[in-house]
């Protein structure tokens, strides 16, 4: 159950967004099976070190409960704050905006999809899929499971159809003499933005240690889970991209915008519609799936008081977080009308390893701190350093690279400190400061714990 669980955190519609992006940055092909290689055992060591701080401390909501509980308010504030505005919804927007160029490709066979249809059918989408979450949590949790099932389809297709062209002996691009040969000059910059297109597909890998207080004796089974599931999905993965080269020359994968569908029209034939159809499914359940996580987080948040006390209300009958619903459709939406995918997994990858590195730092900060505390896991300390040293050099040599792009999440990251003091540490704020007020009689919510009797309508007709 626990690989499984891995497994389907892990794999998602990244595999079918990132193979571009990194070969662009890798330059070779050889270099770029490399990249997905290594990416998957930077994956197992960051893995191994969430294990340790999940059976350490204990506590829901992953990264910004043990970089709170290490580092202190304001630390775990401003990963959460990047999370609520970076992280989630730049990835609900990537994620949308790949669901709308796979609807759309088999419409556009010869061009790109127009600009405005791509963003108008991918907010369509989220819009639709913030209405089901609002409206059912039953309703998002069956979405979840129906759609897994489209990405699955999607790569068994894609890795058994590579698999009979290498057989046939179509490998020109996968030669060891071809395989290296250069489309543009490489770099250390962009061998690291490699990296960061690759880990946006692997991304999923730091929710494991979620489930830790659930497994019996996860001392044994956590690292057994780790070892076994995070090598089957750098397996799949090469494997998949492995077949993109056995029917594309480099080239021809550059200058695809949705590139399962264009394996699909190379080597399907009729049923090439197959392809659009299943990757389409594994997105947009993607997309409910990052909602109803990046909703929840916001809600955690909340109740711990560094968010707004109105994200921490729910729905009076449907028992939905309607208002961390709506924030995440919004900022969702709004990063949509600004950015384009490659640049966008960039943007998130880099906030996603700065978030990474800060708690894998605390790992070591914590066993200085408290060397006596029982560790039900504790990892060799080659391993955390290992990821340190790969970390400081990916951001370092990114940031060289894409200053706008990366430098931009830092500054929104920072944003937060004077929110931090405004909005938390202020204690007696006036009451026009707080919006929770208007917004409780709005979305017609009450804290989980309160009466609803408590909540007085805003005129003597209306309950709203």
């Amino acid at each position: 159950f626990l690989i499984q669980k891995t497994n389907r955190n892990i794999i998602g519609s990244g595999i079918f967004i990132s193979p571009k992006g990194v070969l662009d940055h890798a330059g070779s092909v050889g270099f770029s099976l490399i990249v997905w290689v290594l990416g998957g055992g930077i994956c197992a060591l960051g893995s191994l070190c969430y294990a340790e701080l999940g059976v350490t401390i204990p506590k829901s909501g992953g990264d910004y409960s043990y970089v709170t509980e290490i580092f202190g308010g304001l630390v775990g504030f401003l990963l959460l704050w990047s999370a609520v505005l970076i992280m989630y919804p730049t990835t609900l927007a990537v994620i949308a905006l790949t669901f709308s160029n796979y609807v759309l490709q088999p419409a556009f066979p010869n061009c790109l999809p127009p600009y405005i249809a791509t963003r108008l059918l991918a907010t369509t989408c989220v819009l639709f899929l913030t209405w089901v979450n609002c409206s059912s949590v039953r309703w998002g949790t069956r979405i979840q499971d129906i759609f897994t099932v489209g990405k699955l389809l999607a790569l068994v297709l894609i890795i058994v159809v590579g698999m009979i062209q290498i057989a046939k002996g179509h490998y020109d691009a996968l030669a060891p003499q071809t395989a290296f040969e250069f489309i543009k000059d490489p770099s250390v910059g962009q061998i690291a933005l490699a990296f960061l297109q690759a880990s946006f597909a692997y991304s999923g890998w730091n929710f494991l240690n979620y489930v830790t207080e659930e497994v019996v004796e996860p001392r044994k089974n956590l690292p057994r889970a780790i070892y076994i599931s995070i090598p089957l999905v750098t397996l799949v993965y090469t494997l998949t991209n492995i077949a993109y080269f056995s029917s594309m020359s480099p080239q021809e994968l550059l200058d695809s915008n949705a590139v399962a569908v264009t394996f699909g029209e190379k080597l399907l034939g009729v049923f090439s519609w197959v392809m659009p159809i299943s990757v389409a499914l594994s997105t947009f359940g993607g997309i409910n799936g990052y909602l109803f996580t990046s909703s929840r987080l916001c809600f955690s948040g909340a109740r711990e008081g560094h968010l707004p006390y109105l994200l921490a209300m729910i729905h009076l009958k449907s028992c939905t977080p309607i208002p961390a619903l709506l924030v995440c459709c919004t900022a969702t939406i709004v990063i949509l009308c600004i950015g384009d995918t490659h640049n966008l997994i960039n943007y998130v990858s880099f906030i996603n390893y700065l978030s990474y590195g800060v708690t894998i730092a605390g790992l070591l900060y914590y066993r200085w701190k408290k060397p006596k505390l029982f560790r039900p896991i504790k990892v060799n300390l080659l391993v955390p350093c290992s990821y340190l040293v790969f970390w400081a050099v990916l951001l370092g040599f990114s940031l060289y690279s894409e200053p706008v792009v990366c430098g931009m999440g830092l500054v929104i990251m920072l944003t937060g400190v004077p929110i931090y003091f405004i909005g938390v540490q202020w204690k007696n704020k006036p009451h026009w400061i707080s919006i929770t007020y208007l917004g409780q009689r709005l979305c017609y919510v009450v804290f989980p714990q309160d009466d609803p009797s408590e909540i007085q309508p805003l005129t003597e007709k209306s309950e709203l």
